[in-house]
């Protein structure tokens, strides 16, 4: 399939590919289908989200157990079901990368990851309780 992007222009994308978020993404409920662009590149620590649903929205994202030590995720059973997650090896992590202006600023949304369960193409971003875990964790640490 064929899906203009702002970002890449006209990418080729498998429909198989496509992760479905049943409630969509906070604040961009409206946008359910996805798909991940660059994950298999290793080039980078960063990929994109990119919605099938509106070409303008992409998200930067990475594997938060790269950048933060001990990181882990908690999520509760009502989570577990929606993403009908049977194994918690088949469930990818990632979290949401801010690049401001001034990339100095660059932050990652760790209090509040996206889970994708690989297998069945489900995915959901779930607020973390552990409070100890930042919203915004500056990569450019002084």
């Amino acid at each position: 399939m064929q899906l203009d992007t702002v970002h890449f222009g006209a990418i080729t994308v498998q429909e198989s590919d496509f992760i479905y978020f049943p409630e969509g993404i906070p604040g961009f409920e409206d946008s359910k289908k996805f798909v991940l662009i660059g994950k298999d590149t290793n080039e980078t620590p960063f990929f994109w989200l990119q919605s099938i649903d509106k070409p303008e929205l992409c998200f930067v994202v990475t594997d938060p157990f790269l950048i933060y030590n001990d990181y882990t995720v908690d999520i509760n059973d009502e989570d577990v079901e929606l993403l009908k997650i049977s194994n918690p090896e088949n469930v990818l992590t990632i979290a949401i990368v801010v690049i401001p202006e001034d990339i100095k600023k660059t932050r990652v949304n760790l209090k509040a990851p996206v889970l994708i369960n690989i297998d069945e193409k489900l995915g959901k971003q779930v607020v973390q309780k552990n409070e100890t875990l930042p919203i915004r964790y500056y990569l450019y640490q002084e």
